[in-house]
C-alpha cells in the first residue's frame, strides 16, 4: 500500500505543475523542489548508490545551465528549466532520459502547433470570454505553456524506470 503511494509522487507533481503552467503560465518553484526533495527521499529510501545520486544532480545541473542558455536566448521560460531540471534526476544518465527528451520535443512541437491554431481564431464565443487562462493562451504576446509538454513525456517515461521495478518492492 505504502509503495503504491510512493509510485505516484512524482506523476503527480508532474500533472499539478503541467495544471499550473495551463492555467497560470507559470510553474511554482515550490512544485520543482518538491520534485527535486523526493528524489532525494525515495533515492535514500531505496539506497541507491551515491554515485547514482551525484550523477543525476550533475545531469541535472547541466539540464540547468543549457536551460537558461535557451532561456537567455528567448527560447525556453524559466519555469521550463528549472521543472526539466528537477525531472532529470529522476531519470539520470539513462536511456530513459533521452526518451523523455526526445518526447518533451514530440509533445511540445505539438502543443504549440495547437496553440498557434488556436491564436488564429479571431474570436471565442461568448462563454468563453471569462476564462482568463483562455484568453491568455489566445493572446499572440505570450509563450507556450511547453510545462503541459514536459509533464506529459515524463508521466510517459516514469513507468519504464528503476522506481517502477524498485519501490513495489519496499
Amino acid at each position: 500500500m505504502i509503495a503504491n503511494g510512493l509510485l505516484i509522487i512524482f506523476p503527480l507533481l508532474l500533472a499539478i505543475a503541467a495544471f499550473f503552467d495551463l492555467f497560470t503560465m507559470r510553474i511554482p518553484n515550490k512544485i520543482n523542489l518538491a520534485i527535486a526533495v523526493a528524489f532525494v527521499g525515495l533515492a535514500v529510501l531505496l539506497q541507491l548508490p551515491m554515485e547514482q545520486i551525484g550523477l543525476s544532480f550533475a545531469l541535472g545541473f547541466g539540464v540547468m545551465v543549457i536551460g537558461f542558455g535557451l532561456f537567455a536566448l528567448g527560447v525556453m521560460g524559466g519555469g521550463d528549466v528549472k521543472f526539466l531540471a528537477a525531472i532529470s534526476l529522476w531519470f539520470g544518465l539513462s536511456v530513459n532520459m533521452l526518451e523523455f527528451i526526445l518526447l518533451t520535443s514530440v509533445y511540445g512541437g505539438l502543443l504549440t502547433l495547437v496553440i498557434l491554431g488556436l491564436r488564429k481564431v479571431p474570436y471565442f464565443p461568448q462563454f468563453m470570454h471569462g476564462q482568463h487562462w483562455l484568453l491568455k493562451l489566445h493572446d499572440k504576446e505570450t509563450g507556450v505553456p511547453y510545462g503541459i509538454a514536459i509533464a506529459i513525456a515524463g508521466i510517459q517515461v516514469y513507468p519504464n524506470t528503476l522506481w517502477f521495478a524498485q519501490i513495489p518492492t519496499l
